[in-house]
């Protein structure tokens, strides 16, 4: 191994130390092509938390790479990362693999992989800590040569993220090993390593590893027997206490910490002592109700309460009209604006009330009412006179809000997945915006790893949010950057949001599964075609006119495409999702630009 290295007591030898700085060269024979048969061992104790290449042997996006994902809280304060294994003549053509299980951050870990030669991911083995790892298979398709004549490398900054940790015991095999060769380097051969130091040398992680290996394998068979069943106790032991629900639990405490007005400011300068009250020109708190926060709680929802019903109200109103009752939904205040309808503000807080604060039900009242009911139609006397529908004469219309505009393409298109509940998720984003904000591997979230399959098509509220660089497809249609609170957004309409709509790998890909969903319902006629998209995405059948012109598109984005195969091939791989090989080419990539301009309609994205 070439290179700045430093080296110190490892898992099987002597380690080497890589700090992000530290680069590493090895000469190894061999191309590591798709058909050759080659195998990878090493102990691996990663340190750095964001996405790190461990090993590799690369050109661009062609070669073999073994790499860590960013690291992720795994519970009881640790971090962990899943291991990845690439081998790829290019971006979409590889076998790339990962572990299902998270590497604890400061663990030891022996990797192996063992490949035949057969070009599948089925021919890679991956084994962890000795045993046979069923790894997720993220792609499966390379098809190309894979090698490359360059050195293996330990820390190249120019291919990606260094490598933070330690590396021990790192070999090198021009054939796939056996399960039985893995298990010894696994378990014997660090064993020699630790047995070749004097007994006083040895440290406490060293003594703990022979007294392991001696119950496992060299004790008397009853002792061995017994050792293995009180593992397996102990595993027992953290399955039943990883099955229990753990809540966070507030309590008040039985003497009350003194509060006090502070001078200027300062701890150290306590004035008044003050008592748990409410504002007095607001109601008292209720009758017999403590002062802490339950009886805040009481005094929220009690109904001769002011102020919550009608802050509830409003936000609904302004969710269904676009603008509140009282327009500054953030402020009822004396700096807010004084409500629009105010006895009709004051009549659907107390039916909140009265229906038991049900969401549904007094949704449910508005949407049936004939205020809203009314068609959006506009004159331009009513528009010069009221041009924000505040004394409604007219039904609501307005852009729908950021999340709902992705949503909506994914639900039209038959891509959405409408599962409730469970961990954030990372879909399409253009590639360096987290990491041009990074500040180093302290704070987590450093680079972004898109997810994969139908996690990329989760509803946009289980979007992985990083308020410093909030996704930026929804910053352009409106969302916040969740710095702060905001209870009302601003709505505009600029070139980029059209722009995001016609290229974003998201609504491209949507348009792609429209096209298709078309093509199969509709069969061959262009106008049923037409018509089907525009109803799924409008709500209604398009005019003769509109249908004229987009038939006049389909026909003339047909003739392209037929005379440029490849334009479309490359328009129709955008996205992970996989389109029918059964269908046309040029004719998906014709009616994916024609569901492109559907989607892109002013009415699709409007609430009216």
């Amino acid at each position: 191994m070439r290179g700045d290295v430093l080296y110190s007591p490892g898992h099987a030898g002597r380690s080497a130390e890589f700090s992000g700085e530290t680069h590493a060269e090895l000469d190894v024979p061999g191309a590591f092509d798709r058909t050759d048969k080659f195998s990878l061992s090493l102990w691996l104790r990663y340190s750095g938390i964001q996405e790190m290449v461990i090993l590799g042997r690369t050109e661009d996006a062609r070669g073999l790479e073994l790499f860590l994902e960013e690291s992720v809280p795994i519970g009881d304060l640790k971090r962990g990362s899943r291991l990845r294994l690439r081998m790829a003549r290019g971006a979409r053509d590889a076998i790339d693999l990962r572990t299902r299980d998270y590497l604890v951050q400061g663990d030891w870990y022996h990797v192996a992989l063992a490949y035949d030669g057969s070009g599948a991911a089925s021919g890679a083995k991956l084994y962890l800590n000795g045993k046979l790892h069923e790894p997720e298979v993220i792609r499966d398709s390379l098809s190309g040569d894979t090698g490359i004549q360059t050195s293996f490398e330990i820390g190249n900054k120019s291919k990606g993220r260094p490598y933070k940790g330690r590396i021990d015991d790192l070999r090198i095999y021009s054939r796939p090993l056996a399960a039985e060769e893995i298990e010894v380097l696994t378990t014997h051969v660090p064993i020699r390593a630790i047995l070749r130091d004097p007994p006083a040398r040895r440290s406490e992680e060293q003594r703990d590893t022979l007294r392991e290996y001696y119950l496992a394998y060299v004790a008397p068979r009853e002792w061995r027997d017994l050792h293995a069943g009180l593992k397996q106790l102990y595993r027992e032991v953290d399955r039943i206490k990883k099955a229990i629900p753990t809540v966070m639990v507030m309590s008040e405490l039985t003497e009350p910490r003194g509060t006090f007005v502070l001078g200027r400011g300062d701890y150290r300068n306590p004035g008044e002592q003050v008592t748990p009250g409410v504002p007095a020109v607001l109601p008292p708190l209720p009758t017999g109700a403590p002062a802490n926060r339950l009886g805040l709680a009481r005094w929220l929802v009690d109904p001769a309460h002011p102020l919550t019903a009608r802050v509830a109200v409003n936000r609904l109103w302004q969710m269904l009209f676009g603008t509140g009752l009282v327009k500054t939904a953030e402020n009822f205040g004396s700096q807010g604006e004084p409500p629009s309808h105010p006895e009709l503000l004051d009549w659907l807080a107390t039916e909140f009330v009265r229906l038991g604060w049900d969401v549904k039900g007094i949704q449910k009242l508005i949407l049936t009412s004939a205020t809203y009911r009314q068609s959006s139609r506009v004159t331009p006397e009513l528009l010069e006179r009221d041009p924000e529908n505040r004394l409604l004469a007219r039904g609501p219309r307005f852009r729908l809000p950021a999340e709902t505009v992705r949503d909506n393409a994914l639900f039209v298109s038959g891509l959405l997945n409408s599962d409730i509940g469970g961990p954030g998720v990372f879909p399409y984003q253009p590639k360096g915006v987290w990491e041009e904000i990074a500040y180093g591997d302290v704070y987590s979230a450093q680079t972004y790893t898109p997810s994969h399959a139908r996690d990329l098509y989760r509803r946009s509220m289980y979007t992985f949010w990083k308020r410093t660089a909030p996704p930026p497809a929804l910053a352009t249609f409106d969302a916040p950057d969740r710095e702060k609170c905001t209870a009302r957004r601003p709505v505009t309409n600029t070139p980029l949001q059209a722009l995001v709509l016609m290229n974003d790998a998201t609504y491209l890909e949507a348009a792609r599964a429209l096209a298709q969903r078309v093509i199969k319902d509709a069969g061959p006629d262009v106008a049923s075609r037409i018509g089907l998209a525009f109803r799924l995405a409008t709500g209604r059948r398009p005019e003769a006119c509109e249908a004229q012109v987009l038939s006049h598109l389909a026909n003339t984005k047909l003739a392209r495409f037929r005379a440029d195969k490849d334009a479309a091939v490359k328009l129709l791989r955008v996205g992970e999702s996989a389109f029918d090989p059964k269908l046309d080419e040029a004719e998906l990539a014709a009616w994916t630009m024609v569901a492109s301009v559907i989607l892109n309609l002013d009415e699709t994205i409007t609430k009216e």
